[in-house]
């Protein structure tokens, strides 16, 4: 995988872009971040499920719930 980077040269206005691979530890840092990411939707999921459960248990809709706690 390669990461671009520009540079611009604030007196002549002229940019330079240069690509280069990313470095195993950039690659790691990146996995491990995926990584987290996914676990952190997985676990918003299940809670929101849980929520829908229980309102569906209630009989109530989010939107009348919502009504309820304003």
């Amino acid at each position: 995988m390669k990461i671009g980077h520009t540079e611009i040269n604030a007196e002549t206005g002229e940019e330079t872009f240069t690509e280069r691979e990313l470095t195993a530890a950039e690659i790691q840092a990146r996995q491990a971040r995926e990584a987290e990411s996914a676990q952190e939707l997985a676990t918003a999921e299940a809670a929101n499920a849980q929520k829908i459960a229980i309102l569906q248990r209630l009989g109530l809709t989010e939107d009348e719930l919502k009504t309820i706690l304003s």
